[in-house]
């Protein structure tokens, strides 16, 4: 009976921990960037199977890459998520787990995940993974304190899986790869702005600095959105342009364009939480909406 109780409670300790780990590596976040990483992989013109192997490696080394940078945000911001209601429970914030914990898997992840992109793709995507994480961790997570520019600089690395997929995939730097770039990199500002508007309370207590505007939500900031959702409409016109995708995608990813545009004047009309919070969702459903209607037309 004793032996039960102990296996139970060791068995509860490892689910425990397992959550954690999954909490610092922010593992929704990171899949949502690893998938766009995979779907870019696939698009590649080299990549004419699609070899599962290949794939699990390319998502398992994105993850580790993805967490390390994660972890070393949740690290460096120990004491402002801590006074956040939407980060408190997080794993370092919380006291369950140390800044040294959270360093050391850091240090493991990204160095293996690095390792495996150079071992089973190339050198390239390799570096590419590299400067992304640097760039994230260690540029953009101290700049948010600093200046709203933290967004754009943010933004590199959030749209840097398109391009490192692509890498990976077709061994080059060739202009479809930046296409996809840029339509994750565009896409991030309406979605981040969104956020920062429905979490402007959260944030400010913090001290983070994520609307273009010193006074918070105002209508630059709706018009920021606005500018970047119509900058989205020539830009996903390119994978047609470079003949990477059809006519189907091309309809389909011009119609989420349009929809984002449309989300972002209401924005701007309402200038409430409400209509941010539209925003946010559509620019949820945008992203796996078009890199899926891009890898379809493909297939």
């Amino acid at each position: 009976m004793t032996a039960d109780v102990k296996d139970s409670s060791t068995s509860l300790k490892w689910a425990s921990k397992l959550k954690d780990y999954s909490q610092l590596m922010k593992f929704t976040l990171s899949f949502t960037v690893v998938f766009s990483c995979v779907i870019c992989y696939l698009l590649a013109p080299k990549v004419v199977v699609y070899d599962w192997k290949m794939i699990i490696l390319l998502f398992i080394a994105g993850m580790l890459v993805t967490g390390a940078a994660n972890a070393i945000n949740q690290a460096v911001e120990k004491d402002t998520d801590a006074v956040m209601k939407r980060t408190g429970k997080r794993p370092v914030a919380s006291g369950r787990m140390s800044q040294q914990e959270a360093y050391l898997f850091a240090l493991i992840a990204g160095a293996l995940g690095v390792f495996m992109m150079w071992e089973f793709f190339n050198l390239s995507s390799a570096l590419l993974s590299a400067f992304s994480l640097f760039l994230y961790a260690y540029i953009y997570t101290p700049l948010k304190k600093v200046s709203s520019i933290a967004v754009l600089v943010g933004a590199f690395p959030g749209a840097l899986p398109c391009l490192i997929g692509w890498v990976a995939g077709n061994d080059d730097f060739s202009a479809p790869g930046w296409a996809l770039f840029g339509i994750q990199f565009l896409w991030q500002f309406p979605h981040f702005w969104a956020i920062a508007w429905v979490a402007h309370g959260d944030y400010s207590k913090a001290g983070f600095k994520l609307l273009p505007a010193d006074k918070g939500p105002t209508k630059f900031t709706a018009l920021q959105a606005i500018m970047y959702s119509v900058l989205m409409i020539p830009v996903g016109l390119l994978p047609y342009y470079f003949g990477l995708t059809g006519k189907v995608s091309l309809i389909i990813v011009l119609i989420c364009n349009l929809f984002m545009v449309v989300q972002s004047v209401r924005l701007y009309m309402a200038m409430d939480v409400k209509a941010a919070r539209r925003v946010m969702f559509s620019s949820y459903i945008y992203l796996p909406i078009v890199l899926l209607a891009l890898l379809a037309d493909k297939m």
